[in-house]
């Protein structure tokens, strides 16, 4: 069983604005974090990146903070981009499965605009959440 470290959690009160970060949310069955702009009935209703990715594209002259990738949740500590769809993910009582790897990106970004890359299409995943429960910073995330 992987266990991670949650670094962030970030998000956005209306879509296509910028998250931001906060200490500690609920995660709400079959909606996502709560008062995100991106909860709601679907497949994608939380979205994950790994702290280390986000530090290696950082490494190569990025320079963005927490929630510039539009994740709802950055994980120390996992490669999430190597879990499969319909893994289990538990963060104290929440529980999330695993729905999709990566996404295609139709417009570019501000960071890929500004850099010429991105790692969200790529390193991000996303996920339903099938437990409720209440996280915040620090918390350990484990796969099962």
């Amino acid at each position: 069983m992987a266990v991670g470290e949650i670094i962030g959690i970030n998000i956005s009160e209306r879509r296509g604005t910028q998250k931001k970060e906060i200490p500690e949310v609920d995660l709400v069955k079959g909606f996502g974090l709560e008062n995100d702009a991106h909860g709601g009935n679907w497949h994608r209703q939380v979205s994950l990146l790994s702290f280390e990715k986000i530090t290696e594209f950082n490494e190569r002259g990025a320079r963005v903070g927490n929630g510039a990738f539009g994740e709802n949740i950055i994980v120390s500590g996992i490669d999430l981009r190597q879990l499969p769809v319909g893994s289990q993910i538990r963060i104290g009582q929440a529980a999330l499965v695993v729905t999709q790897i990566g996404k295609e990106c139709h417009k570019h970004c501000q960071i890929y605009a500004r850099v010429g890359d991105c790692i969200m299409p790529r390193e991000g995943i996303f996920a339903v959440v099938v437990e409720d429960g209440h996280i915040k910073k620090g918390d350990k995330l484990e796969v099962v």
